[in-house]
């Protein structure tokens, strides 16, 4: 996030929201978000192919279809270049790029975009309105933008609305990315990332690589590496022979599992690392017990980019160690020894090499976090990022031209499914559905479905169907309403026995993240008798 999540509560005038599930999926953030319309008059505009709950206290709902967003926020650009709603000063002297921007802008008319993503060109015209004249306007995004083959390209349009509009750097302003799981933020800030090392400096680059060279004693590649579905990929053709998975679940969370499981049962050695046997470890050659957040110390980063204190709260179970005890003894057995006393000197360690997070000590955060960039021990942390510039310098305008997505409906899959979660489990269920209570909420999956197509299909409210795409078929019961457009279909992938990601593509993907194609697939729906 470029500015603070308290800001959603107190600053934001305005609040845009684009393919985000917010009160379900960060409820705390959506609470904030609730609370600043009802008590402050906020405006709020969701634009979402399902109608959230947060649409039914918006001022303008855009259920626009699925895999348009670069369409309908080009639309919306079209209608604030025309009237003059832009802001000129910010854009002549904090920018570059606008002239070819607009000049793209200027194909998506109201009725052009109005045409492409099923949105009235009345309702573009509105949200483009309240948008670019609310005092300060924040824009939130989750994986309903970014998980498409177009999801750089959708960021990148997000940026420029907020560009064009002056809204960055101000409180209540901002692009704001709402992290789908706890630490990613620090995971990625930790150079958890193929072409990182920690703090976002470049692996190509050849003063980076001699900086982390001389910290760490090593020679190391000057190229980047594969992002996780691109492994899966090089398994499935014999060109990875070994994977480490540390925390994370992909014969739940990749797309197509049956692609999944023949990549991983085509390795020669597959190590686990986790908190309980899921279903990636039962394929492992080797599973390590970590341990919980209850059963550690160290950091974590949330969404907002605060580092926070994490503290032990029990003694770890059984053999169980904390993932950083493991790691280092694996390397110290592979010839290169950690030898680090405390969580606390791995963190010593992360200052020296990573300069946002330089000024950050356990001492400073003892009782609140501080917001990264933080570079000395006497700077207070950044809650809002691009006060005075740019980390390039100039903001730059992206002309981004629509794409259709990989699929398309048609007369064999004539519906479009789009993926996401629930309120009561968390990502692959791993945790969640090992919650008693959390699973008598919601202990099976649905499949959500237009009342008309239903009754095209004599579909009944409750009753087993099969959804399928060209990857497979699962079983799961019908749930009619009308959250969603007649010729869409929605589904949630924490459930094993009816997984969501048995049916989404893996061979359609973003070009420059990698990021898999979750949120459109080409469906059919069949009524089991």
């Amino acid at each position: 996030m470029t500015n603070s999540v308290n800001e959603l509560e107190n600053d934001a005038k305005c609040i845009f929201l684009i393919g985000t599930n917010t009160t379900e999926n960060h409820p705390v953030i959506g609470y904030k978000i609730r609370q600043n319309v009802r008590k402050n008059g906020a405006k709020l505009i969701v634009a979402d192919p399902r109608k959230i709950e947060l649409a039914e206290i918006a001022d303008i709902y855009l259920k626009f279809r699925p895999g348009t967003d670069v369409a309908l926020v080009n639309g919306m650009m079209n209608v604030i270049i025309n009237e003059g709603l832009l802001d000129e000063d910010f854009i002549k002297n904090r920018t570059e790029g606008y002239e070819e921007f607009a000049e793209t802008v200027k194909k998506y008319t109201p009725e052009v975009a109005a045409e492409i993503t099923g949105v009235s060109a009345e309702d573009i015209i509105r949200a483009a309105r309240l948008y670019a004249e609310s005092e300060a306007a924040a824009l939130c995004y989750a994986m309903g933008v970014t998980q498409h083959s177009t999801g750089t390209e959708n960021v990148k349009t997000m940026c420029n609305l907020a560009l064009l509009t002056g809204n960055l750097g101000r409180p209540g302003t901002g692009v704001n990315p709402l992290r789908g799981q706890n630490n990613v933020q620090g995971a990625c800030d930790m150079g958890a990332l193929p072409n990182v090392y920690p703090a976002y400096q470049q692996v190509s680059n050849e003063a980076n690589k001699e900086k982390f060279e001389k910290a760490w004693g090593v020679p190391l590649s000057g190229t980047n590496g594969w992002t996780l579905t691109e492994a899966i990929g090089h398994a499935h053709h014999g060109e990875l022979k070994a994977l480490y998975v540390l925390g994370e679940n992909p014969m739940m969370s990749d797309p197509d599992i049956n692609h999944v499981e023949e990549a991983l049962n085509n390795l020669d050695f597959l190590v686990v690392q986790d908190i309980f046997m899921t279903e990636t470890a039962e394929l492992a050659d080797v599973v390590l017990p970590g341990v919980s957040f209850a059963e550690k110390d160290g950091t974590f980063s949330n969404t907002e980019r605060r580092v926070q204190r994490v503290r032990q709260a029990i003694t770890p179970i059984g053999d169980s160690r904390p993932d950083w005890q493991i790691i280092c003894e694996i390397s110290t057995l592979y010839g290169y020894p950690m030898e680090y006393g405390t969580i606390e000197e791995v963190f010593e360690e992360i200052r020296t090499v990573a300069p946002s997070y330089a000024g950050i000590t356990y001492e400073r955060i003892d009782k609140s976090g501080i917001p990264w960039p933080c570079p000395t021990v006497e700077h207070p942390g950044t809650p809002i990022l691009h006060s005075a510039q740019f980390s390039r310098g100039l903001g730059l305008f992206h002309a981004i031209d629509f794409k259709e997505p990989v699929e398309s409906p048609c007369e064999e899959y004539p519906l479009i499914l789009t993926t996401g979660r629930n309120l009561f489990h968390y990502h692959t269920g791993t945790m969640t559905r090992r919650s008693t209570a959390l699973d008598e909420h919601r202990p099976y999956n649905e499949v959500e479905i237009n009342p008309v197509t239903a009754a095209q299909m004599s579909i009944v409210d409750g009753e087993m169907v099969r959804l399928s795409t060209r990857r497979g078929s699962i079983e799961l019961r019908a749930h009619v309403n009308d959250i969603v457009s007649e010729n869409v279909v929605f589904t949630t992938f924490h459930y094993k026995e009816a997984a969501a990601n048995m049916l989404t593509n893996a061979d359609a993907l973003d070009p420059t993240a990698k990021i898999p194609e979750y949120k459109v697939s080409a469906a059919k729906l069949e009524k089991i008798s």
